[in-house]
């Protein structure tokens, strides 16, 4: 396909344009949740928190201070849980199962509203990620090496252990490196998008990954949405499912599955890219959520299947 030198240098700028508002728009999440994260471990209280919630994290072989990221990443986005998991003493097999777990669940209250007005009750979306986060982390564990509570805990410095100052300025230090290698990665991906936009090489891109709706378990019907929602996220794909639930044309089954697998599987590019930043394995971002994916979207295939067969 033949692309004009102006369309280029459109979709460039408006890359650039799009890649700095949302920078601006990720420290907004990232700074104050960091700085908050600095402050809770260099007080101590984190040692509270792990203490208190360590019964309940041990159970997929975390300790206890991981629910203090999760819980951020479940209320804030992918964002928030980075910036609180990238200053706490975690190894890269916790890390890689909160990764695996934020990538699935996270921003639920956002997101589940956007799905509810699209097509899918918000109770409903928050139960499929959270059931599919923590069945997904399960699994996973059982192929890394988190290390125990105990050993994760002795490396946890003690409360006050350096001056205030000191503490801020490894913060800040810390939190620079971290927010230099996210606008990089941002830049790079929506200036991306934004070509294949302008270009108009983003639909025949599209349509080339048809064959995945079979595997994805998706009608044809419901495949440029389902590929909206999936690269690009849950709010920008479902505002495109809105305005097409509203001409009626897909079935409630068809809108049900559909939510299902952008509210699992979504972002696949962005998100994934930046867990990398903390040096996680790729294998790890992507894989697990695309098999969860498959075989959720499956089951509730086959579980509609036998309400109609049966029911009806």
């Amino acid at each position: 396909m033949k692309t004009e030198p102006h369309l280029l240098k459109k979709g460039f700028i408006s890359g650039v344009f799009r890649g700095w508002h949302g920078f601006v728009w990720t420290l907004k999440i990232l700074v104050p949740i960091s700085l908050l994260t600095a402050f809770i471990q260099w007080s101590g209280a984190i040692h509270f928190l792990n203490h208190l919630v360590e019964p309940a994290m041990g159970w997929v072989r975390l300790p206890g201070m991981a629910a203090f990221p999760l819980i951020i990443g479940l209320i804030a986005g992918i964002y928030g849980g980075i910036a609180s998991m990238a200053l706490l003493p975690f190894t890269q097999d916790q890390m890689t199962l909160m990764a695996i777990f934020m990538l699935i669940a996270h921003n639920l209250i956002q997101e589940g509203v956007i799905q509810g007005k699209s097509g899918l009750h918000p109770l409903k979306a928050t139960f499929f990620r959270l059931g599919a986060a923590i069945l997904t982390v399960l699994v996973a564990s059982e192929f890394l090496d988190p290390i125990s509570i105990s050993q994760e805990t002795l490396t946890m410095p003690p409360p006050f252990s350096e001056p205030l100052l000191s503490m801020l300025g490894h913060w800040g230090i810390a939190t620079l490196y971290l927010t230099i290698r996210i606008f990089f990665i941002l830049m790079s991906i929506l200036i991306f998008l934004e070509v294949l936009r302008v270009t108009g090489w983003m639909e025949p891109l599209l349509k080339g990954l048809s064959p995945l709706l079979t595997i994805m378990g998706q009608t044809q019907r419901v495949g440029l949405l389902w590929m909206a929602g999936t690269f690009f996220g849950v709010a920008y794909g479902a505002a495109v499912i809105v305005g097409e639930a509203k001409k009626g044309y897909l079935t409630k089954e068809e809108l049900e599955r559909l939510h299902l697998s952008i509210g699992i599987h979504h972002s696949v590019i962005e998100d994934p890219a930046l867990f990398m930043v903390l040096g996680l394995h790729a294998f790890w971002l992507w894989v697990p959520r695309l098999m969860i994916v498959i075989l959720f979207v499956h089951l509730l295939r086959l579980w509609q299947w036998s309400m109609k067969r049966f029911f009806h």
